[in-house]
């Protein structure tokens, strides 16, 4: 099976802005990214990116451990985003730096605790982990929360749309 991705263009630059304003007490930030599931095909599934959600400052936890640490307040409102419509919850944040990125140990820990909360609130939808750098993607999406994760194969962002004035008759 084939994981693609896309995303607008604006959105992502939105995105990544988000991730780089400074917090007051954590060393980075995270946020949530909310997909649509297509089958393409048999065997190829595309996640289209509706929306971002960031986390408020005040759903940071203070640990000196981690670079970010996030409070079930922001947890359960990515689950209440994801009801209606049904979508699949992609927590993200960034490692900067160029070129493809990867996770961390504690990136990988902290997503085998969390992601399974996830299909509590969209059960039939692929949930996961993205980490950004300021130039590549890489990602992991679960389509069950039991079974071990599927990486994403492919990013796609989706420039300027086409600016025309159409006229009818």
């Amino acid at each position: 099976m084939t994981v693609s991705l896309k995303i607008r263009a604006d959105l992502l630059a939105r995105v990544r802005a988000d991730l780089e304003r400074p917090h007051p007490s954590a060393w980075e930030r995270v946020g949530f990214l909310f997909a649509a599931a297509a089958a393409m095909g048999e065997r190829d599934l595309l996640l289209t990116i509706r929306r971002y959600m960031p986390v408020d400052d005040d759903d940071y936890v203070v640990d000196r451990k981690v670079g970010a640490k996030i409070g079930s307040n922001a947890m359960r409102r990515a689950a209440e985003a994801a009801y209606r419509p049904a979508s699949g919850i992609l927590h993200v944040h960034t490692h900067h730096g160029s070129g493809v990125p990867s996770f961390s140990s504690v990136d990988l820990a902290s997503a085998r605790e969390f992601v399974p909360g996830f299909f509590e609130t969209a059960p039939r939808m692929p949930h996961g982990l993205l980490v950004l750098s300021n130039d590549a993607a890489y990602g992991h999406v679960w389509f069950d929360a039991r079974k071990d994760p599927k990486p994403i194969d492919r990013f796609v962002s989706v420039g300027v749309p086409i600016n025309h004035q159409w006229s009818v008759g």
